[in-house]
């Protein structure tokens, strides 16, 4: 359909062959001509997540690309918790934009998808004009948080999730304990049956789960990297999982352009809640840097 500009619009679900000869389940949607922007999905949720603010987004003249990520497609679902270590994580994601043929892109994550953006932004920075995570602080500013705040209590279920299969028998068996432990976050209902839908029907909780399971597994060194592109930090005052010691202890590992955003009345569920501001957000990060190159049009 026709866009601002008399661009047209793509919309499509596409599978794409990337790291391990795994294929990928992409979204690919906004005008042609627009500028690039890669949308990481967290736990645990999909790339369906990202549909508002991917509407929005498209209002602004951006392209999205959102990935449903390693461990949530039946083909891109490796077994055993190696396979879900950070630096297979970040080459998905450079391996999608290679497959796109972008240079660089604006690239947007949340939750765990946050991670996975700042560990991407770090190790790649030629890859990644603007970095907008959201939630989820800087890997080590969160990890320097587990001992000097109150995070280490907020993610005690990270714990009972290193146990081999008895986590996801226990959801899948008893859904509401499932229902109960996203409501207290602030998920709302419609979100609550979608993740049961996407994650728990179709057998991608252990892929899922599997990301924790490899978090033992990172290099130190790598969790220390600084952040040299331009950033902005969102989080949501109301967010029970993730502390504000975390979202501020982040400044010392971004060298570059740094801002931090709260939003006062928002919670963990940002893309799916506040889409209209985390879209303006991103655009205003975005649009104060150097253009990212368009793609081809396809």
């Amino acid at each position: 359909m026709p866009a601002e500009g008399g661009l047209f619009m793509k919309r499509s679900r596409v599978h794409v062959v990337l790291n391990d000869d795994l294929v990928f389940d992409v979204v690919d949607s906004g005008p042609l001509g627009g500028e690039p922007v890669v949308l990481l999905h967290g736990f645990p949720q999909t790339a369906s997540s990202w549909a508002h603010v991917s509407a929005h987004l498209h209002q602004r003249g951006y392209r999205t690309f959102a990935m449903n990520q390693r461990g949530y497609t039946p083909y891109a679902s490796p077994r055993g918790r190696f396979a879900y270590r950070m630096s297979a994580l970040v080459r998905d994601t450079i391996e999608l934009l290679n497959e796109i043929g972008a240079p660089e892109v604006h690239l947007v994550g949340h939750d765990w998808g946050a991670a996975v953006a700042w560990s991407t932004a770090a190790r790649h920075p030629e890859r990644v004009r603007t970095l907008t995570a959201v939630s989820v602080p800087h890997r080590a500013a969160f990890v320097q948080s587990m001992f000097t705040g109150d995070q280490a209590l907020r993610s005690f279920y990270m714990c009972p999730f290193q146990v081999p299969w008895l986590p996801e028998m226990l959801i899948r068996r008893y859904t509401g304990l499932l229902v109960r432990a996203l409501s207290s976050t602030g998920m709302q209902s419609a979100q609550i049956e979608r993740v049961h839908d996407e994650i728990v029907q179709t057998g991608a909780l252990t892929g899922a789960l599997n990301w924790y399971r490899a978090m033992m597994l990172a290099n130190p060194l790598e969790v220390m990297r600084k952040v040299p592109v331009p950033t902005t930090h969102v989080w949501g005052a109301k967010d029970t999982a993730l502390s504000h010691q975390g979202a501020g202890l982040t400044e010392r590992y971004v060298t570059g352009d740094y801002r931090f955003v709260t939003l006062p009345d928002a919670t963990h569920w940002i893309p799916d809640q506040n889409a209209d501001e985390l879209a303006r957000i991103i655009h205003e990060r975005a649009s104060t840097n150097q253009i990212a190159p368009a793609i081809p049009g396809t």
